[in-house]
């Protein structure tokens, strides 16, 4: 019998997965369990085979951007409740994005949809309250992080671990070992910079970045820097927005190959940080977002020591984070300079960030993630 699954992603990573999730499902049914892929997300998900009501990827803000893009959320969240009344839905699947996910999560139980929650909403780190909407509006929730299966489990959730889908099928990306640097010479060291996939990212990120690689270069003469992008149109952005002074090289879509090169990397917070670590590639970690609604909202929403997700993993500061990052480079420039030129300690955060990761490679999200929709569609 023929089964409709409406599926939301909002960004790069998100789409990727969800990509990934509808040809898994496609390999473990028959022919004789068609289904119709229909949703929001990008070309990566068209590819695999849905159907798309609009383009939400390109379109990807954090929090604090979405003001500016008030009102097509709201008009892209009113089609999407129009699609559940008109059209009979066996399941909804809502890729990470939290704050617009809900809407559609909640447009769907309406219509007596099921839910599930593919990637955790990080309750556990912020407004913990919100837990009482969750459970209104999911089924079912798949986490991607070890500790979130006992801490939603303890709040009734009906919850599985389903390993990062960052590293489905791709078991040779995560390091064996820690980073060989007993060869290594800080006067040629090679850094990655990531200033993320999001457009809002690189309008906040890539230009202090750049500031900081040029004071790098004041220091380590033949320090060399590799940017990574995520796809043609984002390299495009990147260029244009070079700094005087600046020099690199580009790659696109490749930042595990590009870390696993790599002696350090300064990255945008979010699951590339997993990718690096997985590398064993030592990092800082930065963020900005807007300083007034930081004050005013931020820091008193965040109820956690860390949000960089490998500090979070680890319990402590294993890799320098700025987070809220807002003026002032010379902190992050110190912080990697004093990594830069210490190879004892490269290895032995390299040498941690493996083990950090090691436990959630051996999961396969996107695998076990189709054995949950097969289940909630039969």
């Amino acid at each position: 019998m023929k089964k409709r699954i409406f599926i939301s992603a909002c960004e790069h990573s998100a789409e990727m997965h969800c990509a990934n999730l509808i040809k898994a499902v496609s390999a473990r049914t028959s022919s004789d369990d068609e289904i119709e892929w229909v949703g929001l997300g990008g070309e990566k998900m068209e590819a695999a085979g849905c159907e798309l009501l609009e383009n939400t990827v390109d379109k990807a803000a954090m929090l604090y951007n979405v003001v500016g893009q008030i009102g097509a959320y709201f008009k892209r969240i009113n089609r999407v409740k129009r699609y559940f009344r008109d059209n009979k839905v066996d399941l909804c699947i809502v890729c990470d994005s939290p704050a617009f996910n809900f809407h559609i999560a909640k447009a769907a139980k309406r219509t007596g949809t099921k839910v599930l929650f593919y990637v955790a909403p990080q309750l556990w780190a912020w407004a913990p309250w919100r837990i009482f909407k969750l459970r209104r509006c999911c089924d079912r929730l798949a986490c991607i992080l070890p500790f979130e299966k006992e801490w939603f489990s303890k709040r009734k959730m009906d919850v599985r671990f389903v390993g990062n889908p960052l590293f489905d099928g791709a078991g040779a990306m995560v390091a064996d070992e820690a980073k060989d640097y007993s060869d290594y010479d800080k006067r040629i060291a090679k850094v990655a910079l990531l200033p993320g996939s999001r457009g809002a990212e690189i309008d906040t990120l890539w230009e202090p970045m750049q500031r900081i690689a040029i004071r790098l270069a004041e220091r380590f003469a033949e320090i060399e820097f590799t940017v990574a992008a995520v796809d043609d149109e984002k390299l495009k952005a990147l260029k244009a927005a070079r700094v005087d002074g600046f020099d690199c090289e580009y790659v696109v879509d490749d930042v595990p190959g590009l870390v696993r090169r790599s002696d350090l990397a300064v990255v945008a917070s979010g699951s590339a940080t997993l990718q690096v670590a997985a590398a064993g590639c030592p990092m800082a970690v930065m963020y900005q977002s807007n300083k007034i609604m930081w004050h005013l909202l931020g820091r008193w929403l965040i109820n956690i020591k860390h949000l960089s997700l490998p500090n979070i993993l680890a319990g402590k500061e294993l890799v320098p984070e700025f987070m809220p990052y807002f003026d002032s480079v010379e902190p992050i420039v110190e912080s990697c300079a004093g990594l830069l030129s210490d190879k004892n300690k490269l290895a032995a955060t390299s040498g941690e960030l493996v083990k950090l990761v090691k436990p959630m490679a051996e999961h396969r999200a996107s695998a076990e993630v189709a054995e949950l929709v097969i289940e909630m569609i039969r």
